[in-house]
C-alpha cells in the first residue's frame, strides 16, 4: 500500500493497485529514466482518461441511521442505489461538528492542523484561528496541479472572513476551485441564505420559489456541463456540500406531505424500527444492543406535544428526502454524459445528529409588538444573518416551541428525541466524539474500481482518508511546498485497497473537540466527554454502543492509549485545550 506521507507518487490508475517504490533511489533512478519509460508518467498528466472524475458529496447534520441504506425510514432512492451497486462503510468517522469536519475533509489533516479546532473565531492559538492556515492545501488545489478541473457547490463554512468586501484568501476560488456557488458561512434559511455567493460575489437568490438544496444541486449539474464544453478531455473534482438537514427545518410542502403520518408511532417506536432493521441488513452486531433512550427525553407515551414534534420529523425527513432528489439529478447528469462508470462518487455527513434545540424552547417569538417594528429585506439586500429577521415579503421569522417548522417564516431545530432517532444505535450527538457524534455513513460508487457491489466494508476509516484517496486515485502530487510555505504532510490513508477487500494498514483515529477527546487503535477506542472527563475505555468489536467501560478493568491499555492521546495533542495544535472558554472567562 502507498503511505499517505509518501514524497513522490505515481499514477496507479490503470496500473496495479499496489505499486510500491522500494527505497528514495529508486524513485530517484525511475525519475531519470521516465522520459524513455513506456510505464510511468507525469503525476500532473497521467493518463487523463483513464483517472476518475471524482464526485463528493456532504449531507450536514445528518445521523448514521437516517438514510435507507443505513437503516432508515426516510425515503432515499438514489443514495440506495448507490450503495447497492457499491461499497458501504460501517465505520467510518467525521470529527463531530461541521467547520471541523469541513477543513479536515479538504486538507487531510486533522482539524487543528489546519487552524480549524473549533469554530470561526480567532481564539489566539494555532489549532484555534477559525481559518484555513496556510500550512495545508485542498483536495481541490492538488488536484488541480494534476490537471483536474474543480469545482464546489454549497456549504464552505472554513474561514472566519465573510463579508463581501473581504478579505477573501480562504475562499474556494482563492482555496484551489475553478467554479464556486454556495454559502460561505455555516447555518442559514433555506430560502434566503446567509452569504449567498455566486465565485467571489455575494449575490441574492435569484430564482423564483428559491430553495437552497435544490440550488445546490442546480450548480452542480451545471458545472458539470462547464467543465464537459470548456474542458472536455480533462476529469474533474465536483465537491457538492448540502447544508440540509441542518436546522432551520425547512422544505417543500410536496416532501413534507410525503411523510404525513410516518412518525405518529413517535420516537420510541421508530429508534426501534430502526434498530431491527440495521441488524437484519447486518449493518450492526446483536451483541451491541441498543442504547438506552437519552435521560433527558422523555418517553413518547408521556410527551403532551405530539403534534408539533411529529411536524418537526417530517419536516427533517423531507429535507433529506429532497437532498437525495438533488443527488439523484446529479447522478443522471453522468449518466447522461456516459461518465458513470468512471466517476468516484463518495457520500458521507459532516457529524452526527444533532441535539441543539435552536429556536424550540420558550414563547413564540417575535411579539405582535416587535414584529410591527420590523422591516422587510430589500429584493436586492444582500442577506448576511444567519437567521433573517423577515423574510423577503416582510413576514416576521419566528422561533419557539409550537411553531410549525417547514416554511420560510419558521426557524426551529428538530431536537434531541429525534437525534437520538438519528444516531440508533449509538448515543452522544454532534459536538461530542462517542459514536453518536462521529459516525458517519460513507456510499462508495466507482463502477469501474469498486466490484464489491452491495457489501459492507468495516475497516475504520476517517474523513482524514479522503484526500489521501483522491490524490491515489488522480495520480496527483501531494505537495511539500506552496507559496513558500511548508505543507503538513497528509495523515490518512488511501481507502483504495479497502475498495478490492484490502487492508488499509491503519494505526491509529484520534478525535478532540470541545474538551471532547478520543483515540481509536484497531477494536480498542478511547473516550472522554469534556475536558475533565474520566478517560472510557470500549472494546468496540463486542460493544460498539459503548455500553461497558473497560478503564477500570484494563488500567495499563487505558494509560498506555492515553499516552498516544497526549502525543497527538501536543503535535497536531491541539493544546490549550478550550482556549474560547477560557478567553470568556476573562
Amino acid at each position: 500500500m502507498m503511505h499517505c506521507n509518501a514524497e513522490i507518487r505515481v499514477a496507479r490508475f490503470p496500473f496495479p493497485l499496489h505499486v510500491q517504490l522500494a527505497s528514495k533511489t529508486l524513485v530517484a533512478v525511475v525519475l531519470l529514466t521516465m522520459a524513455s519509460s513506456l510505464l510511468l508518467v507525469e503525476p500532473a498528466r497521467a493518463n487523463a482518461a483513464a483517472r476518475p472524475n471524482i464526485v463528493l458529496i456532504m449531507a450536514d447534520d445528518m445521523g448514521y441511521s437516517d438514510i435507507g441504506c443505513y437503516g432508515g425510514e426516510v425515503h432515499t432512492p438514489t443514495l440506495d442505489r448507490l450503495a447497492q451497486n457499491g461499497l458501504r462503510f460501517t465505520q467510518f468517522y467525521n470529527t463531530g461538528r461541521c467547520c471541523p469536519t469541513r477543513a479536515s475533509l479538504m486538507t487531510g489533516l486533522y482539524p487543528h492542523q489546519a487552524g480549524v479546532g473549533w469554530m470561526m473565531s480567532d481564539n489566539g492559538h494555532d489549532g484555534y484561528r477559525g481559518d484555513l492556515n496556510q500550512q495545508c492545501v485542498t483536495i481541490a488545489e492538488v488536484l488541480g496541479a494534476a490537471g483536474y478541473g474543480a469545482y464546489m457547490s454549497g456549504k464552505w463554512h472554513i474561514t472566519r472572513h465573510t463579508k463581501p468586501e473581504g478579505p477573501k484568501h480562504n475562499w474556494p476560488r482563492q482555496r484551489g476551485f475553478d467554479g464556486f456557488y454556495g454559502t460561505i458561512t455555516g447555518a442559514g434559511s433555506f430560502y434566503d441564505p446567509a452569504t449567498l455567493t455566486r465565485e467571489n460575489s455575494q449575490i441574492v437568490p435569484d430564482e423564483e420559489n428559491y430553495y437552497y438544496t435544490d440550488a445546490i444541486s442546480n450548480n452542480a449539474i451545471r458545472f458539470i456541463d462547464k467543465h464537459r464544453q470548456s474542458r472536455p478531455d480533462d476529469p474533474f473534482f465536483l465537491y457538492v456540500a448540502y447544508t440540509a438537514p441542518h436546522w432551520p427545518m425547512h422544505a417543500l410542502p410536496e416532501d413534507i406531505e410525503r411523510y404525513d403520518g410516518r412518525y405518529d408511532s413517535g420516537w420510541d417506536a421508530i429508534r426501534s424500527e430502526r434498530y431491527l432493521r440495521m441488524l437484519k441488513m447486518g449493518l450492526i452486531e446483536r451483541e451491541w444492543g441498543l442504547t438506552k433512550r437519552d435521560r433527558q427525553v422523555s418517553s413518547w407515551r408521556d410527551e403532551k406535544d405530539k403534534a408539533w414534534h411529529i411536524r418537526r420529523m417530517e419536516v427533517y425527513a423531507a429535507m433529506i428526502d429532497r437532498m437525495d432528489q438533488g443527488i439523484g439529478r446529479i447522478v443522471k447528469k453522468l449518466s447522461d454524459e456516459q461518465l458513470t462508470e468512471n466517476t468516484l462518487i463518495l457520500f458521507l455527513a459532516d457529524n452526527g445528529g444533532c441535539a441543539e434545540e435552536y429556536g424550540s424552547r420558550g414563547a413564540v417569538r417575535p411579539s405582535p409588538e416587535q414584529r410591527a417594528k420590523l422591516k422587510p429585506i430589500k429584493p436586492t439586500e444582500l442577506q448576511a444573518a444567519m437567521q433573517p429577521p423577515t423574510t423577503r415579503s416582510g413576514s416576521a421569522v419566528k422561533t419557539g416551541k409550537g411553531v410549525m417548522p417547514g416554511p420560510a417564516d419558521t426557524y426551529i431545530a428538530y431536537g434531541k428525541p429525534w437525534a437520538n432517532v438519528s444516531n440508533t444505535p449509538f448515543r452522544f450527538y454532534k459536538h461530542w466524539v462517542h459514536e453518536g457524534g462521529i459516525s458517519s455513513p460513507l456510499i462508495v460508487h466507482w463502477p469501474k474500481q469498486v466490484k464489491r457491489a452491495g457489501e459492507f466494508e468495516s475497516q475504520a476509516g476517517h474523513l482524514i482518508d479522503i484526500m489521501a484517496t483522491c490524490v491515489d486515485v488522480a495520480g496527483a502530487e501531494y505537495p511539500k511546498n506552496r507559496n513558500g510555505k511548508r505543507i503538513k504532510p497528509m495523515e490518512g490513508v488511501s481507502l483504495v485497497p479497502a475498495f478490492a477487500g484490502e487492508d488499509l494498514g491503519r494505526k491509529a483515529i484520534y478525535w478532540e473537540h470541545e474538551g471532547n477527546r478520543a483515540v481509536r487503535v484497531g477494536k480498542w477506542k478511547l473516550v472522554a466527554a469534556g475536558e475533565k472527563g474520566k478517560w472510557e475505555l470500549y472494546d468496540l468489536e463486542k460493544d460498539r454502543t459503548e455500553r461497558f467501560n473497560l478503564a477500570m478493568e484494563q488500567p495499563e491499555r487505558t494509560d498506555e492509549m492515553a499516552k498516544f492521546w497526549e502525543a497527538y495533542a501536543k503535535r497536531a495544535n491541539v493544546f490549550p485545550l478550550r482556549p474560547y472558554a477560557r478567553r470568556r472567562k476573562k
